[in-house]
């Protein structure tokens, strides 16, 4: 289904301010159709005259008028007429008798959107009248509220452009709802909305009473007030809130209601969030713990690392103390990822950050003779912890076979049969290509290169073994270990990863 931006460039003349103004109008206009039990579909005019809907929204307080999209086409000879008129004559209009072309009655009105006095577009309010019955208080309420509200679209005075953003998940008209009068009365409670203050602590009835004061009175005695919740429990600007007593958190919204140029009183609504928070607290306390867990990780893998080292100087026999100085490496490339999640929420990690630090580290142990530092080239992108911490032992253990079987060995009494060099200074490189789906790192060294009839699969080495088990058998990718052009090594590591979100 095309876009508004999409429908409104191609076939109208709005420009960039109008649209600005549709959308600031669509993001929040769910409360016009839930106050008016209606489905609002929004027209803009084409440029040869006709009308086009940009954008379509059902009630979720009442049964829809339309069971199919009408996004994208162009409005009937009929509802041509209406919309003209409306935007002619910048006024709301009502058709008199209900339209039954889809089986159902429906009352339709046209309501005009207007920007700095001029009508940008036209929204249609559909009601559907298959259900009309007596309608009780808080539904007249409802649509009291709505017939306000359309009577700002049509001013020009909502949306509320450059008001403090809503929260995330603000209150819906069926959550609650509070209508106050000019100086902040309540004249209506919805049953939710008197039970949301209930929770708070409230014993009387809401009606009658100053919102404001009341409010103030069942916030939490030990905290400051917020200067911002008299603001909204008053309903003096289009804010959102919350109070927090007697061990509920309810949330505020509030809709002022200026009509005709006049503040005529506002509408709040209202949301327990109690059960909503408590869990957000518990996420909050679960990241904190997980993070202090990896903290301790990395300092009982440092311990560890250490205790190590300090066995490995007191060997004398050299294959034992290589050894040991290889799982020193080894502890210490699992170390740095917990370190690095330590300070990451959502055991995601920037795995770049990763890759200097490994790389720093197996420069730091090279032979004195090789002097050299990998190079890494491309970006790794953010990983999860389960890809993270394979990965950095994979590096570790292909940086650290680079430096000790390849470049260790660029002497030429050392090198084997059909084993070459290429010319120049000791190079090696780490190369990380990333897209939505896959990572490819590809570790090159210009060492003597693979030993004739090497079998990566068949390798007794235990570095390469730990390698292989790592990319094949926990992160389901591909190995592969070739003589490099020019001479030396390529190892060419191939993973399946997910898009992680951006911090």
């Amino acid at each position: 289904m095309p876009t508004l931006n999409d429908l409104a460039r191609s076939h109208t003349k709005l420009d960039d301010a109008d649209l600005e103004w549709l959308h600031s109008l669509v993001s929040d206009w769910q409360l016009l159709a839930d106050l008016s039990f209606a489905d609002l579909i929004l027209w803009a005019a084409t440029r040869d005259g006709r009308w086009l809907a940009i954008a379509q929204l059902r009630p979720t307080t009442g049964p829809t008028s339309f069971q199919d999209d009408v996004v994208g086409t162009f409005a009937s000879a009929e509802d041509q007429r209406l919309l003209d008129v409306t935007s002619r004559e910048r006024r709301i209009w009502r058709e008199s008798d209900p339209d039954w072309t889809t089986g159902v009655p429906v009352r339709t009105e046209a309501i005009p959107v207007t920007r700095q006095d001029n009508v940008i577009a036209v929204i249609e309010r559909c009601t559907n009248l298959n259900s009309a019955r007596t309608p009780s208080r808080l539904e007249l309420t409802y649509v009291q509220g709505a017939d306000d509200l359309a009577r700002m679209v049509a001013e020009g005075t909502f949306p509320f452009i450059g008001a403090d953003a809503m929260l995330v998940r603000s209150p819906r008209v069926g959550d609650g709802l509070l209508r106050l009068g000019r100086y902040g009365k309540v004249t209506y409670a919805s049953p939710n909305a008197q039970s949301a203050y209930r929770r708070l602590g409230l014993a009387a009835d809401l009606i009658g009473a100053d919102l404001g004061v009341v409010t103030a009175g069942l916030c939490a005695t030990d905290e400051p007030l917020d200067e911002s919740l008299m603001v909204v429990a008053t309903g003096r600007a289009p804010r959102e809130a919350e109070v927090d007593g007697n061990g509920s958190v309810v949330q505020l919204r509030a809709i002022p209601l200026i009509v005709g140029g006049e503040r005529t009183g506002a509408l709040v609504l209202v949301r327990d969030v109690t059960e909503l928070r408590r869990r957000e607290r518990e996420l909050l306390t679960k990241d904190a713990t997980i993070r202090e867990i990896h903290h301790r990780v990395k300092n009982n893998l440092q311990t560890v690392a250490a205790l190590l080292r300090l066995q490995a100087r007191r060997l004398r026999a050299s294959e034992a103390r290589e050894a040991l100085e290889e799982a020193v490496r080894r502890v210490g490339s699992i170390a740095v990822v917990h370190e690095t999640l330590s300070h990451a929420p959502e055991e995601i990690v920037d795995f770049d950050d990763i890759a200097d630090r490994v790389a720093m580290m197996a420069g730091e142990v090279s032979a004195a003779e090789i002097r050299v530092v990998p190079k890494i080239t491309g970006s790794f992108g953010r990983l999860s912890a389960s890809v993270a911490t394979p990965l950095a032992m994979v590096l570790t253990e292909l940086l650290q076979n680079a430096l000790q079987h390849g470049l260790g060995e660029r002497n030429p009494g050392r090198r084997g049969p059909g084993q070459r060099i290429s010319a120049g200074p000791a190079l090696l490189e780490v190369t990380a290509t990333r897209n939505d789906e896959r990572l490819s790192v590809t570790v090159a060294d210009n060492g003597v290169g693979l030993p004739e009839g090497f079998d990566p699969e068949a390798t007794t080495s235990l570095g390469l073994q730990i390698v292989r088990t790592l990319v094949v058998g926990e992160l389901g990718g591909r190995l592969k270990i070739v003589p490099r052009p020019g001479g030396g090594t390529e190892a060419m590591v191939d993973l399946p990863v997910a898009s992680e979100p951006s911090p």
